[in-house]
């Protein structure tokens, strides 16, 4: 079945030529052209990825992104904003509000092609870890009568805690990192050098006790470290 992906632009020639390269690379193309319309496509089609521009009427690209990354079930939907602005304060505003990838007009279609490809990749990845986890979770429940004739429900997983508790920013570096970005791109979300996320990276390494970002991220969802 065919990966779905949202494209939202008001300019018809920009979203007809995203709309009709995607849909001959195999994907099924939902077009919308403003933020209201993209929104409720979301909810109700639920894209793997979202391809939205930023000056839109009626709800633009930057509060598009928020409100979708308020929904518990859109928190990891990959997004790439698309925008003729070019400064850096704006660009820091679309990774603020929660997108993975900027891209400026005018832009190659080969480009974003290969943006969308290697941000799905990335999402299959997380979702085949979360999926993992939730099944491992549920080979580790045990149901026990209890003696009031009602069940109970022991995982033995979650016995396993954090040795250490994570400061505020470890915790927002995690959360990133569970959305598969790098060094450079949690930087650039949190304004921190990529030496500096390294630092925090080791000391979640180190607090947790796991050997890799894999496991880091395993053990994260796991324990519900981030949500």
């Amino acid at each position: 079945m065919p990966l779905t992906i949202l494209v939202a632009d008001d300019d018809l020639g920009t979203r007809l030529s995203i709309s009709d390269y995607l849909d001959l690379s195999g994907y099924n193309v939902i077009a919308v052209d403003n933020g209201v319309d993209a929104l409720a496509m979301i909810e109700k089609r639920h894209p793997d990825l979202m391809v939205t521009d930023i000056m839109m009427p009626q709800m633009n690209g930057y509060e598009l992104v928020r409100r979708v990354r308020q929904l518990s079930a859109f928190r990891l939907l990959p997004v790439i904003l698309l925008t003729e602005r070019t400064k850096t304060q704006e660009r820091i505003l679309g990774y603020q509000s929660g997108c993975d990838m900027y891209l400026s007009k005018p832009f190659e279609l080969e480009e974003i092609a290969a943006a969308i490809r290697n941000l799905l990749e990335r999402s299959q990845i997380i979702q085949s870890e979360r999926r993992f986890i939730y099944q491992d979770n549920n080979r580790n429940l045990k149901y026990t009568k209890a003696e009031n004739g009602h069940i109970s429900v022991s995982n033995q997983a979650q016995k396993s805690q954090v040795l250490t508790p994570l400061t505020v920013r470890e915790k927002q570096v995690l959360d990133l990192l569970t959305h598969g970005f790098s060094n450079v791109e949690i930087g650039n979300h949190l304004h921190l050098s990529p030496r500096t996320v390294e630092k925090y990276v080791s000391s979640l390494l180190r607090k947790t006790e796991t050997s890799n970002r894999a496991e880091l991220v395993r053990f994260a969802i796991k324990h519900d470290l981030v949500e």
